[in-house]
């Protein structure tokens, strides 16, 4: 893809790019809530047997992944949360909260710690505000130099 050259098409793709981080916590959200629900469901068809301790064992390691799950759910709604409060739909000359960011050599979008993904036939890493990456991108314009993991890379559009 191209990049978004009027302010216009800027907005246009940040809004679909939010959509998009939107959808994939929605997703995860709901994986969550499933795994919880099918743990616990675990943890109560366990059928008490003549082994006692297998029994409390299994239960018990029903209960952990049912936390396991729980704190999950718990932290994807907190990543929906804060995402929601991101001026995702803004546009900004130099990195912060909510700036899409393109370097030379891959792409950032400070807005929520999902990972990489690819976006409309480009690979854009969707990282979280308290990033260690996103915390050197911050303040920087076009045309800066950033390092990270001993690579340099020049910005080339922030917006």
């Amino acid at each position: 893809m191209n990049n978004p050259v009027t302010d216009t098409e800027k907005l246009a793709f940040k809004k679909r790019l939010r959509d998009k981080c939107i959808a994939l916590i929605e997703q995860r959200i709901v994986a969550a809530a499933n795994a919880v629900t099918n743990a616990q469901a675990a943890a109560n068809a366990e059928e008490k047997s003549s082994a006692g301790d297998k029994y409390e064992t299994s239960r018990a390691m029903s209960h952990l992944e049912k936390d396991m799950q729980a704190r999950q759910l718990a932290a994807n709604r907190e990543e929906l949360q804060a995402l929601s409060t991101i001026a995702c739909l803004s546009l900004y000359d130099s990195a912060t909260a909510g700036s899409f960011i393109q370097c030379e050599l891959c792409s950032f979008f400070i807005a929520a710690g999902l990972g990489k993904i690819n976006f409309e036939g480009r690979d854009i890493y969707l990282i979280s505000p308290n990033a260690p990456v996103a915390k050197a991108l911050f303040n920087k314009k076009q045309g800066s130099v950033i390092s990270f993991n001993k690579k340099e890379m020049v910005i080339m559009v922030i917006f």
